[in-house]
């Protein structure tokens, strides 16, 4: 098996992380709450039952099957290639550093697309939660600055007390979807309780292929657990696990939630309801099942919901940027962590000021939060992360065939090749049905997916400029290790 170049471990003077702060649930609840489940589901599973008919919930199933074929190579990978840099490590070694560097420029560009598009999000529905329940108007951009600075303050805390926070606000926000669909199947639904949304014909609808897209992007963040195994506790174990726990809760309680409410309509009303209701379905649902209360609550938790992927994509750009600083690939000040917390806390500074840049301007040019920052800003991000998936899948594919002491089932290596074939397949979906997330022009949304290919290969200009100007630097790419104990 070949080696990555190492240096000598990192001291806690140096600017390591923080040893031993994460187990299993902690790097869960961190990359779950990415996803943001209430979110996705009350803010775009309306959307997914509108065009991909009562076969909708099948469609998260499928997302998650896929993306569980892509954990097999990526997480053999992990147990034997002991890094923390994500996509950036595993395509350096399987593929070279010069697609590794350009792979780790998309990362954190398609990473910071997510984040900062999601406080588009985040004001929209505050904004709505402070007009409803307390009468009260604030100006978006107010909101999205002071979520700026909230995301800021828990990252440079740590960490541990980010997934702590995690943890808590994830539990309220599953609890709340759960406590709605118990609502509905308690009461028999509309017409009664009905497995017809995962029939063939339904499951496998042209409708469900278009949205592949929309249940592809519930899951945005899962992939980032390798990026915590400098700071968790018995990482060989705990990674995998973390990894294997959040795809497939996400899979199975996505799917449950839209069955579930499909079954409050009935599947003759559905999808005339969901198209009707759009954003608001959710919320009457669980007041019609539920309660005004749990409506109430459920404004309150979706804003919590956004913040906490807020806080979790904020804890992955940071790793990133630091374990590139670390190779000597960006300035080294951005490698170096906090004395007391352990933290990347310059990587997240930078970060910060970067979302409170586009913020202001997106507010200086009076730019619609939910249209151009949340779904324009958010496209090119998720075309990035699932084609980085794709590229993961290609080195897993290859690394595997080179080092046979890896593999520990003789499906791997398959397993490895399908999951990028599908993978790729998938982008060309999105692609294909482009509209269903942006809403937006032909002309913008030409735009929107050449910004993927184009920070790919402005990587590999930059990545062969290294490569020629800095060889040292260059060899060290890909080679920051966790150097465990």
């Amino acid at each position: 098996m070949p080696d990555i170049q190492t240096r000598p471990p990192a001291s806690s003077a140096d600017g390591a992380l923080k040893r031993n702060a994460l187990g299993t649930g902690g790097i869960a609840f961190l990359v779950i709450s990415a996803a943001a489940p209430l979110t996705v589901m009350a803010g775009v599973a309306p959307v997914a039952i509108n065009v991909g008919g009562i076969g909708a919930p099948a469609g998260y199933l499928l997302a998650g099957i896929v993306l569980t074929l892509f954990a097999v190579g990526f997480m053999a990978m992990t147990r034997h290639v002991k890094a923390a840099g994500g996509f950036y490590t595993y395509i350096s070694l399987a593929m070279g550093k010069t697609a590794g560097l350009a792979s780790a420029i998309l990362a954190i560009v398609s990473y910071n697309c997510l984040q900062i598009g999601v406080y588009g999000l985040f004001a929209v529905q505050t904004h709505d939660m402070l007009k409803v329940v307390f009468g009260l108007e604030v100006p978006w951009p107010a909101i999205a600055l002071a979520a700026v600075a909230a995301v800021w303050l828990l990252g440079y805390r740590g960490i541990d007390v980010g997934a702590k926070v995690l943890g808590v606000l994830l539990v309220a926000e599953t609890g709340i979807l759960a406590l709605m669909a118990a609502g509905i199947l308690g009461s028999g639904g509309a017409h009664g309780i009905s497995v017809g949304s995962f029939s063939p014909e339904n499951a496998f609808g042209p409708g469900v292929l278009a949205i592949l897209g929309i249940c592809f992007a519930a899951f945005m963040g899962f992939e980032s657990t390798v990026l915590y195994r400098s700071e968790a506790r018995d990482p060989d174990r705990s990674v995998p696990r973390a990894t294997y726990v959040a795809v497939g809760f996400m899979s199975v309680f996505y799917a449950f939630i839209v069955w579930a409410v499909v079954q409050a309509y009935g599947e003759d009303r559905a999808v005339e309801a969901a198209g009707e209701l759009a954003g608001g379905m959710f919320f009457q649902t669980i007041n019609h099942y539920v309660g005004p209360w749990a409506e109430v609550a459920m404004y309150f938790l979706i804003v919590t919901s956004v913040y906490a992927s807020q806080l979790a994509f904020h804890n992955a750009i940071n790793r990133y940027v630091y374990m590139l600083a670390r190779d000597g690939v960006l300035p080294a000040f951005l490698g170096r962590t906090h004395p007391k917390f352990k933290s990347p806390h310059r990587a997240g500074q930078l970060q910060t000021i970067l979302a409170a840049v586009v913020i202001t301007i997106c507010a200086l040019l009076n730019a619609d939060p939910y249209q151009q920052l949340l779904i324009w800003v958010n496209t090119p991000g998720i075309f990035g992360i699932v084609g980085l998936q794709g590229l993961v899948s290609v080195a897993a594919f290859l690394y595997l065939r080179r080092n046979p002491d890896a593999v520990t089932h003789r499906l791997m290596v398959p397993l490895s090749l399908a999951s990028a074939i599908l993978l790729f397949g998938v982008v060309l979906l999105i692609g294909f049905n482009i509209e269903l997330l942006t809403f937006a022009d032909a002309l913008t949304n030409t735009i929107l997916i050449l910004v993927t290919p184009i920070v790919f290969i402005a990587g590999l200009l930059a990545a062969r400029w290294v490569r020629r100007h800095r060889p040292e630097t260059f060899a060290q790419i890909g080679s920051f290790e966790t150097h465990e104990p």
